[in-house]
Formats: C-alpha cells, sequence, structure tokens
C-alpha cells in the first residue's frame, strides 16, 4: 500500500488542519489548483469502528493528485489540497448530503432530500466503501458527524472561498482547477478516456477554458470527453460563476495513466504525466491572464 508505507491515521482531536494552501509570495495568475479528495489522514476512532479494510478507503482517493500539480504554486499559482480522506469527509458534495442511518442519535445538521448519492451511500459523510461494502461497524454519533462537518468541510470551502475573495479582489477573471482523479473501469462502460473534463454543460466556466484544455490534453496523445461520466460536483455548482468572473473547470485522470488502482502505488509512468501536468499548469496561468488583458 503506497509503496509499503502504512497509512496514516491520527488521534481523533489532533489540531490537523482540514488543508494544505501553497502559494508563491507572488501571485503571477488568478488560478486556484484544488484537490479536495488526495487527502489521507484517517482519524484513529474512525479506523477503529471500520467494517472493511482500510485499503478499501484508500481506493477511492484520489491518489497522488495534489504531487501531479505540485509545481502550480512554483509557476504562480495557488495549491490547495485535502488533507484528511474522502472516507472521512467527502468534500466535494454538500455538507446537507447526510445519511440518517448513518447516526445513531440524528442527524448533525439539517439535510437536504436524499439525492441518488445519499442513497448509493456516497454522501458528504460516506457510508460505502471502494466495495461498495458499508464501511461502519455501528452507527456514528450526532456529534462526531457534526466535528466532521465543522471542522473539516466547512473550514476547507471556508479557506477557498477567501482564497477567491483575495484573488478576486485583483483580478476580474479567475479560474479554479478542480483537480480529481476517476476509477480506469466502471459497470456498464467499456471504455473511459483518459481525461474527463467537467464544466457543468458549459455553465461553470467560459467555454475557452474547457476548449484549451482539451486541446491541451488531445496534443498530449490523451483520449478526451466533456462531462460524461462526470460534469461536475459539488466545486464546481458551488463556486462556478461566469458572469462573476468565477470560472471553474473540473479534470478527471484516468488513475491507469499513473498508478495501480489496487495497490495504489505509482506506476513508472507517474514522472511522464506528471511532466504533462507541469505543461498544463502553464498554459492554465496564460490563459487566465489573457482572458484579463
Amino acid at each position: 500500500m503506497r509503496s509499503g508505507i502504512e497509512p496514516t491515521t491520527i488521534e481523533a482531536k489532533a489540531p490537523t488542519e482540514a488543508f494544505l494552501l501553497r502559494r508563491s509570495q507572488s501571485v503571477r495568475a488568478p488560478v486556484i489548483f484544488n484537490s479536495p479528495h488526495s487527502g489521507t489522514l484517517y482519524p484513529d476512532h474512525m479506523v477503529r469502528n471500520l467494517s472493511v479494510p482500510l485499503s478499501d478507503l484508500q481506493r477511492t482517493e484520489d491518489a497522488f493528485i495534489d504531487e501531479l500539480y505540485q509545481t502550480a504554486p512554483d509557476q504562480g499559482a495557488v495549491l490547495m489540497s485535502a488533507t484528511f480522506a474522502r472516507g472521512f469527509v467527502d468534500l466535494n458534495r454538500d455538507a446537507r448530503e447526510l445519511d440518517a442511518s448513518m447516526f445513531h442519535d440524528g442527524l448533525p445538521r439539517t439535510a437536504g432530500m436524499p439525492s441518488a448519492r445519499v442513497k448509493a451511500g456516497l454522501g458528504c459523510l460516506p457510508r460505502v466503501g471502494a466495495s461498495g461494502r458499508d464501511i461502519y461497524r455501528s452507527q456514528i454519533s450526532r456529534q462526531d458527524g457534526a466535528d466532521r462537518l465543522n471542522d473539516v468541510h466547512d473550514r476547507y470551502h471556508g479557506a477557498l472561498q477567501t482564497e477567491i475573495d483575495h484573488l478576486k479582489r485583483v483580478w476580474a477573471d479567475i479560474f479554479i482547477i478542480d483537480c480529481h482523479s476517476m476509477p480506469s473501469r466502471q459497470p456498464g462502460r467499456s471504455n473511459l478516456p483518459d481525461i474527463v473534463l467537467g464544466d457543468r454543460f458549459g455553465s461553470s466556466c467560459v467555454a475557452r477554458l474547457t476548449s484549451a484544455v482539451e486541446r491541451f490534453f488531445r496534443r498530449e496523445g490523451h483520449s478526451v470527453a466533456r462531462n460524461a461520466p462526470y460534469a461536475g460536483g459539488y466545486t464546481t455548482r458551488r463556486y462556478g460563476r461566469p458572469r462573476r468572473g468565477v470560472h471553474v473547470l473540473q479534470i478527471e485522470i484516468n488513475r491507469s495513466l499513473y498508478m495501480n488502482e489496487m495497490t495504489v502505488e505509482k506506476s513508472p509512468d507517474f514522472s511522464l504525466l506528471q511532466g504533462q501536468v507541469e505543461r498544463l499548469i502553464t498554459t492554465a496561468l496564460e490563459l487566465a491572464i489573457s482572458e484579463n488583458t
């Protein structure tokens, strides 16, 4: 697992921030690269209640995605990434996407109408892992759920909004690249592309951004699809406001391009893809600058 290194667990009340934020002293272009699913921390109290191997949760992570984009701050952009694992709190879900059956003493906050994702066990606090089996031996408490939402989800999105507001004070248009990975196989789909771009069918960002990223990946030899099977999640929906100058594009990278999905280890092709992503970062920054001139 991850080259033989044991997964990281922490004590439940450890003072661990919900995110890592990196930027250069002088931001060259108004671009935020956001990686909400690359966190690897699992609080100890969660691990003690698991009914599945921890590896089942690790296979839901966007493993190494933050590393693929790690040169963004060096190039003059902002890089924000999760610290806690997606199996603990899914930062690309609305905090109201909650499954009442997970709690023995009631919901931690008001929930919305049960969505298809919640019914499938994939809400903001996931109920199932990669295998589709229930994660927990027993129901969790309302307080545990409230702590996860308050300390992780709310803090993460509060910090992301702060970065957006900071850039908007200087730049008319800013880009958020929401950085994800996807499994190479899905039920009912025989051939997934290398890259899926999600702009919520043109509503979350200016068309020039989606088109520029698509052209880039095609020049690099990759197959590219738009909005199928991923049109964009909570981040694109919440922040994508092109008319207000906030453009959000979700990029899903097929995991088979850079890792062994079963062992969660980098493949020999990792450095090749990392070089391509570094050039993508340059492309995005240049486009953001031109959008503001």
